[in-house]
């Protein structure tokens, strides 16, 4: 197993179990129990856990993995998920994307599509394929790269778990534009409490950006249909279609159909 898979696995262990000894760990990863160790320490010292003797303890009482040891969880669902709802965005749009491991994928699939359209730079005067409107550094940092697509990056202050930019500087960039869509990464989503995330300051920016947007499009994985979360974004009302993998509840997708949501399930 490679080391990243093997650092994800550890940290999901840790954040639901708060500990986790060597023996344990070697026996559930199918590796030697000094292959942990060493992956003990070396995550310790990027303080991702506290080294105990003869075990890891998660890092401290509110534990939260960084998107880069997300991004290996229901990678297949979230790439076809993010293939989805990029067919849904036309040529010459303007597109928000609030950050995430599947929004995350959305950019890519984006990037992907207007680099088959246009090969070359845009001539001077002619629009850009695409406008993307992003507050998280990643998706800024992939995209920037590709000249046929507009970039606009808020201010703000960076949270190091999301890689996104949360505060009043970035709500005051997303004040002076306007969308012509919006794709969220959310947390949870209920009929009845509608879309949320972990984080209050996230959660304000994402609303902001469904504010400024003509069409909001929701791309959540089925296990996070009928979850909760802390802060909430928007109310159900506000999203147009929601795009999510085939495992999805049929109860859940006719009661969202039911409150006028287009349902994909890819």
């Amino acid at each position: 197993m490679p080391k990243h898979d093997r650092w994800s696995s550890l940290l999901e262990v840790l954040a639901a179990e708060g500990r986790l000894d060597v023996e344990d760990a070697a026996g559930r990863l199918g590796v030697s129990a000094a292959t942990i160790r060493r992956d003990f320490d070396e995550l310790s010292e990027r303080r991702m856990l506290l080294r105990t003797r003869g075990g890891a303890l998660a890092h401290g009482v509110s534990y939260e993995l960084p998107l880069r040891y997300r991004s290996s969880r229901n990678a297949r669902q979230k790439q076809q998920i993010a293939a989805a709802a990029a067919d849904l965005i036309g040529d010459g749009e303007v597109v928000g994307l609030n950050g995430g491991t599947t929004t995350t994928e959305v950019a890519r699939a984006l990037a992907v599509r207007a680099g088959s359209d246009l090969q070359a730079v845009p001539a001077s005067g002619e629009p850009p394929v695409l406008t993307v409107v992003t507050n998280a550094l990643n998706i800024a940092g992939e995209l920037a790269v590709r000249p046929q697509i507009k970039i606009v990056t808020t201010g703000g202050v960076a949270r190091p778990q999301t890689y996104e930019l949360v505060g009043p500087l970035t709500r005051g960039v997303l004040d002076e534009v306007v969308l012509d869509v919006v794709v969220l990464g959310a947390d949870a989503v209920d009929p009845g409490l509608g879309v949320m995330t972990r984080h209050e300051d996230e959660a304000s920016v994402s609303r902001q950006f469904a504010e400024r947007a003509r069409r909001v499009i929701v791309v959540a994985d089925s296990t996070k249909m009928g979850a909760r979360a802390f802060a909430r974004i928007c109310g159900i009302a506000r999203i147009d279609v929601l795009v999510t993998d085939s495992a999805v509840e049929p109860a859940m997708v006719a009661g969202l159909t039911e409150a006028g949501i287009k349902v994909l399930a890819v």
